[in-house]
């Protein structure tokens, strides 16, 4: 019985720490497939830019609509996406700072994830995050 459990908890922890999967976020794959580039920056890029118009699209909302679901989903998309970043190019400068944006754009949507029922709040923190994500767009630019 000890074993069993032991078993179960360890796949339990390795399925939680495993970065690149949709376990919990199923429908972040999909957004995934559909922005999926040549390469793994192209696929962040094109990531980027969906989120952006999402964001757009989520102003003036409340609570959990649509559009603000796609938002989270494409966020989870995103975070997964630096997955596919190649070794080489991991090494960079450009790469450790584009790390640091998407450190922001989490600390922002944790932040706009508390304020989603809340109007002006919600429209400040989707403003902030579409600067967030202009910003992590171009410095993933320069990875290429």
């Amino acid at each position: 019985m000890q074993r069993t459990i032991g078993w179960l908890a360890l796949a339990v922890l390795l399925t939680s720490l495993s970065g690149c999967s949709y376990l919990f976020y199923p429908r972040a794959g999909d957004y995934a497939a559909q922005a999926k580039g040549a390469s793994g920056v192209e696929t962040t890029i094109n990531l980027a830019n969906m989120m952006e118009a999402t964001a757009a699209r989520a102003k003036g909302g409340k609570g959990i609509d649509s559009a603000f679901d796609d938002l989270h989903n494409q966020f989870h998309a995103l975070n997964d996406s630096f997955c596919g970043v190649t070794s080489a190019q991991a090494k960079t400068p450009a790469y450790d700072l584009a790390i640091t944006h998407k450190k922001e754009l989490t600390t922002i949507f944790k932040r706009l994830w508390k304020f989603k029922d809340d109007q002006p709040q919600r429209d400040q923190h989707l403003d902030l995050l579409i600067t967030e994500v202009k910003e992590l767009r171009d410095t993933v630019h320069t990875i290429k």
